[in-house]
């Protein structure tokens, strides 16, 4: 009878995640519905309701930098029916906002990575540097008179660009833009010379030599852009890049998110789906619930020392 009963519980646990879902899951993307995250969470939910057999519904709830959506998510019931489309926004948040109603390391369970957001450092084609070191000692030559565009504060590209100062001992004048379309027209214009940005928004325009990129911010070169150099190339140490991934409020049951985390990675080595990312720019990323924890660790503790290198607080 002992050996009976000890078996029991992890056939039930077994049999729950088997059964999981019994209902329809809400994914909650904390950003505008028709953006790229919001796109990524659609192809997502498309995914696992196709596998998974009940619908995994997006539910939209921007604001306040993804905040709003974060808190929704992270204080939802522990019990898988409500996940979190997470965000490199995530680990900047940690620091850049003073009162947050949750602590995101504490209150996450992480699930699954799902891609990397290259970005890329551009310029004018008129513009003198065409390499980083040449930029650098433009800027150096020049400090305080140099202006670097990006999009808002806070976001990724905003941050990569601050680290990037950091690193090199840069003085430049910001110029942060409300969206990063409006960013690359003026860049396209010539009414900036040199900005930071998501690699989706200016690939037609680098391949037609309308704009040139100097460097990637990611740790390896890109496929897409196979000749330019990283930054990291130039300053060792150098990486930033946006990335999304899966996460449930903290003590969601292990079998719940290790099935999402099987299944996602099915999904991310599915010819369909990575071809779909590719199109958009995006590296598949895929990782298990202990990487991605330490991942959103790393990434937290490296945006906190920009943050506070800046002396960044939100608008």
């Amino acid at each position: 009878m002992v050996g009976s009963a000890s078996v029991l519980p992890a056939f039930s646990r077994t049999a729950g995640a088997q059964a999981y879902p019994t209902r329809p899951v809400k994914v909650i993307c904390p950003f505008p519905a028709g953006g790229q995250i919001d796109i990524i969470a659609r192809l997502l939910g498309q995914w696992l309701s196709e596998r998974l057999g009940q619908q995994f519904i997006i539910d939209n709830r921007s604001g306040a930098g993804g905040n709003i959506g974060t808190e929704a998510g992270l204080h939802a019931a522990a019990d898988g029916q409500t996940l979190l489309l997470a965000t490199a926004t995530n680990a900047i948040n940690a620091t850049l906002y003073d009162h947050l109603n949750f602590n995101f390391i504490r209150d996450a369970a992480p699930i699954a990575t799902i891609n990397r957001i290259p970005l890329v450092l551009e310029v004018h084609p008129s513009f003198v540097a065409r390499t980083v070191p040449e930029l650098i000692a433009s800027i150096k030559g020049n400090p305080g008179k140099t202006g670097l565009a990006t999009p808002t504060k806070g976001t990724g590209p905003y941050m990569a660009a601050e680290l990037f100062k950091m690193m090199a001992g840069l003085d430049v004048v910001s110029i942060p833009y409300r969206g990063e379309a409006q960013m690359v027209t003026d860049l396209l214009g010539g009414q900036v010379q040199v900005a930071f940005g998501g690699i989706s928004p200016s690939l037609e325009h680098i391949k037609a030599g309308n704009l040139r990129a100097l460097a990637v911010a990611s740790g390896e070169r890109l496929e897409a852009l196979p000749n330019i150099p990283t930054i990291g190339e130039t300053i060792s140490g150098y990486e930033a890049s946006g990335w999304c991934g899966v996460v449930a409020p903290k003590n969601t049951p292990g079998e719940v998110i290790g099935k999402l985390n099987r299944e996602i990675n099915a999904g991310l080595a599915d010819p369909k789906v990575k071809a779909t990312l590719a199109d958009m720019g995006l590296t598949v990323f895929a990782s298990s619930p202990a990487e991605f924890e330490k991942l959103i660790a790393v990434e937290t503790e490296k945006w906190s020392k920009v943050v506070k290198f800046a002396s960044l607080k939100p608008d």
